[in-house]
């Protein structure tokens, strides 16, 4: 998973990055962009944007010019804010929306057309919704939830049904499978829903999930056991994981890579552990700051405050400045470009860039600015102002639980 820089045309090779927030760069892939190329992806969306119309008072910019690919077997997480645009890109990848511009690619090659060619991707590329009760139809059980797809895309299981409907179930640790298939969705619990789901979107045998905030409807007591089945499909099956969230301590949990999400651009992008314990974007900074950390010793200090602005109207240049504690004159007028501050790790910011205005002129403080260090100045001493020192250490990535069982939940959470 990359995003690189700038709105330029794709060359075709790798992964061509982009970001909402980024700045043109002519012909070609940035330098931030090549660092970053070379891996495969299997699914790739370029340049995509989405704009809703909203009548006299304009269009909703709910998605701008991002590029994202997903490298296959891996786990990627996109991070944000509620109406950061985490959602409406998802449903991008999953053609549930038309995008306004931009290009989605699957095995490097452009998604296929027409209504044929539209049920061949769906069959590759399925999507877990966020409420499983709403996502599941409650007139049915669950042998229909899970044959109708089997319907839909006229794969008739090797053996026999009850053999393809036992297996999906025991895949999602719905078990024992026959008491499962009788039961409708209110009987079953918000965990048990949310495995059902999985096990319909895994029925017609995709090779790229994508997991919209699929544990934020669910119980914390049960949140685990759904993060640890995506994690086993990614490690046993080599399953391609989109997994949406507002929850950065799940990313880093789940996610080998992470895309943090602002005001329909991406501004940061990762490794999980280099975005959570070297955050380069104030953005990013602001959510880690956010987050509870049990091993904090002092009470959270937020490095920004507002909200998401209207994306009826974003501001102009980078969409974050308005909050940033760090803003210069610059990041008003201009969008900053993507660029690389570490192997595989790409910031839009003007702190970072290239040419970045603060060698030519200091930046102006805010009274209330936290200090600031240079990341690779371990004396402390002020310099070229980067992102501020994090007030807390970062948190420690736990292994995957062991426990996948969820028949035992009990039904009504």
């Amino acid at each position: 998973m990359t995003a690189a820089a700038g709105h330029g045309s794709p060359d075709g090779t790798g992964m061509s990055t982009g970001t909402g927030t980024g700045t043109g760069t002519g012909a070609g892939m940035g330098t931030a962009a090549a660092a970053v190329a070379s891996r495969t992806a299997l699914l790739e969306a370029r340049e995509i944007t989405k704009h809703f119309p909203a009548g006299r008072r304009g269009a909703v910019h709910a998605v701008d010019s991002v590029s994202l690919a997903l490298p296959h077997g891996r786990i990627t997480a996109i991070v944000g804010e509620s109406g950061s645009g985490k959602s409406t890109l998802a449903r991008l990848f999953a053609r549930l929306l038309k995008p306004t511009s931009g290009q989605l690619l699957l095995d490097g090659r452009p998604a296929p057309a027409g209504r044929g060619g539209r049920r061949r991707y769906a069959q590759q590329v399925q999507m877990v919704l966020q409420d499983p009760f709403a996502s599941l139809n409650p007139v049915h059980d669950v042998r229909y939830h899970l044959t109708r797809p089997l319907k839909v895309h006229g794969l008739g299981p090797a053996g026999s049904l009850e053999e393809a409907l036992t297996s999906l179930l025991e895949r999602v640790a719905l078990t024992p499978p026959e008491r499962f298939l009788r039961m409708y969705p209110h009987e079953l619990s918000g965990g048990q829903r949310q495995r059902v789901a999985i096990a319909r979107a895994l029925a017609v045998r995709p090779r790229v999930l994508l997991a919209d905030e699929p544990v934020s409807m669910l119980d914390v007591s049960i949140r685990l056991g759904i993060l640890n089945l995506l994690a086993g499909l990614r490690e046993n099956e080599g399953m391609t994981i989109l997994y949406i969230t507002h929850d950065i301590a799940s990313a880093r949990y789940l996610a080998d890579e992470i895309a943090v999400m602002y005001a329909g651009g991406l501004v940061e992008s990762a490794p999980a552990v280099a975005v959570t314990d070297q955050p380069t974007h104030p953005y990013t900074q602001l959510l880690l700051s956010a987050a509870p950390d049990p091993d904090r010793p002092e009470p959270a200090v937020l490095s920004g405050s507002g909200a998401v602005p209207s994306l009826l109207a974003p501001p102009a240049g980078c969409r974050f400045h308005p909050r940033c504690p760090h803003a210069m004159d610059v990041c008003s007028q201009l969008p900053p470009p993507l660029a690389e501050v570490a192997p595989g790790h790409v910031s839009a910011c003007w702190l970072h860039a290239p040419k970045n205005p603060a060698t030519a002129a200091a930046p102006e403080r805010r009274n209330d600015d936290p200090p600031t260090q240079l990341a690779d100045d371990p004396s402390g001493q002020q310099g070229r102002q980067t992102r501020p020192a994090l007030r807390h250490p970062p948190f420690s990535r736990p292994r995957h639980g062991q426990s996948n069982e969820a028949g035992d939940e009990p039904a009504g959470h």
